[in-house]
């Protein structure tokens, strides 16, 4: 069944239903990492949400080419054109190559996603790469008379372009006050005006990541790579670009200004953005040293967690909210995800404890027929990954009642149920099964509790109590929750 998918455009302000450029394909551009440090949990939620994106987009059969890109070049200490590179800064004091920087955090990135079942990009382009197409994206805009040349460096002239084109569409900002205003402003050095921002900038004798250019040795601003790589692998206009709500301005903003003041239109169809995650009300981040690393939740080791958190927990708490909300951190809210997460892991695990019934079950092919299409027209409905946890919950809450035999199902349902739960809980929202099940270690480590466990029915079947008692006081004091049923036993393993 063909599915119609209605994504937000910040560009807009509105949902819109998705019609991609090129029938059955699809071009997305996500905003990546700048790799001078740990991933924290701010880079956790834009990974996720256009991982979810992308599954979701494959799911209903388009051919898609991912692009996030990484920046190891441009991000500068004080703002977008002043101070020293971040990357250049942490070489210079760890006495390393910049490269060395960037590729160390580069991998830990990967790592961290791997963990979190984020599936890897179709290209994942770097900013120091490319540095030869966002040289030729600062000439044409310069040939088109949107930029000029000041002590070897580039700027991007904002007022004249805002006379022809709108600068501020994307975040509705009306620029005209700010650039009458920047002229009343002491220090604004190289630039005509203070909103002008860098399209190459000329490298100080201290600095160490540099290029050749006609202008000088030095190095692109921060907004040319994305929108110089975003054209190179996707083309001149494509559909998707993504990032999170702190990139709309400028960085978003000076991108649409680039393609442009460029190329004569603008590359991309639908923005997409992500909300913050907060703490204690406030964006986490690095530049507010507030946050919290990936490795961090993962081990438990800081001092605002009360414990470790798995990747998929993580992953749980993400998506337990829709994309565009404001998620805020506290432990209560990330433990909440953790029992939501199991509760649902359980789900998944009891339908394969299910034994069917040869006609006439109570739990009919409507109602998973049903459960599809709500889940379908969640997704459908801008990504509202929290509305299908909901539905997968209420699924569970059948399960649970076949299992303890207040239902029933037939076999054909059976496997339908089982196929949606997969569907929409692993292939589309990336959930994964961490203890219990799987392969190699996990699954030798399930088989001896199961073996334990089956010990315990035969020691409660000869009316052994002692044994019986003494096998679940041991495994309860490791931290098993086991649960008699009709047909046997359940546990789990409380983290």
């Amino acid at each position: 069944m063909e599915q119609k998918l209605f994504i937000y455009n910040t560009l807009t302000r509105r949902k819109e239903e998705f019609r991609p450029i090129t029938p059955g394909r699809v071009g997305m551009y996500v905003c990546g990492p700048t790799v001078y440090g740990d991933a924290h949990l701010g880079h956790a939620r834009p990974a996720i949400t256009f991982d979810l994106l992308f599954r979701y987009l494959r799911h209903i059969g388009y051919k898609v080419r991912y692009v996030r890109n990484i920046t190891d070049v441009g991000h500068l200490e004080h703002d977008a054109d002043e101070g020293e590179d971040k990357i250049a800064k942490k070489a210079r004091l760890e006495q390393l190559e910049p490269m060395e920087v960037a590729q160390y955090y580069t991998n830990r990135f990967h790592a961290a996603m791997q963990a979190l079942n984020v599936l890897p990009p179709s290209i994942e382009p770097c900013a120091s790469g490319h540095i030869i197409e966002q040289i030729g994206l600062v000439r044409q805009i310069l040939d088109n008379g949107f930029a000029y040349e000041s002590n070897g460096s580039v700027y991007f002239d904002v007022e004249k372009y805002n006379r022809k084109y709108h600068y501020g569409k994307l975040s509705g900002r009306n620029l005209e006050d700010v650039i009458n205003n920047s002229r009343e402003l002491d220090g604004v050095g190289e630039k005509r005006n203070q909103v002008d921002f860098a399209l190459w900038k000329r490298a100080q004798p201290e600095h160490i990541m540099r290029w050749p250019s006609p202008w000088s040795d030095g190095f692109p601003g921060w907004h040319c790579e994305c929108t110089a790589m975003g054209r190179k692998y996707l083309g001149d206009h494509f559909d998707i670009h993504g990032g999170g709500m702190d990139l709309i301005f400028p960085h978003h903003e000076c991108e649409i200004a680039q393609a442009v003041a460029s190329q004569g239109s603008e590359m991309v169809h639908y923005w997409m953005h992500n909300n913050m995650i907060t703490i204690n009300g406030q964006k986490m981040g690095k530049s507010l040293g507030n946050f919290i690393t990936l490795a961090q939740f993962f081990s438990g080791e800081h001092e605002s967690l009360a414990q470790a958190y798995s990747p998929m927990t993580i992953r749980f708490f993400i998506l337990q909210a829709h994309y565009r909300s404001t998620v805020d951190f506290s432990n209560e809210a990330l433990q909440a995800s953790e029992k939501g997460l199991s509760r649902l892991m359980e789900g998944w695990a009891a339908l394969g404890r299910i034994t069917p019934v040869a006609d006439g079950g109570t739990v009919t092919m409507a109602y998973v027929d049903e459960l599809r299409q709500k889940c379908y027209d969640a997704m459908n409905d801008d990504l509202n990954s929290s509305v299908v946890i909901s539905h997968l919950f209420d699924a569970c809450r059948v399960i649970n009642s076949v299992v303890d035999k207040k239902a029933t199902m037939e076999a054909a349902v059976l496997e339908a149920l089982t196929g949606v739960f997969r569907t929409f809980a692993f292939d589309i929202l990336g959930l994964k099964e961490e203890t219990g099940s799987g392969s190699g270690r996990e699954e030798a480590f399930g088989h001896v509790v199961d073996m334990l466990l089956e010990q315990r029915m035969i020691a409660k079947a000869n009316k052994d109590w002692a044994t019986s008692d003494k096998i679940r006081d041991r495994l309860a004091a490791l931290g098993f929750e086991v649960k008699d049923t009709k047909d046997g036993f359940t546990w789990k393993l409380n983290r």
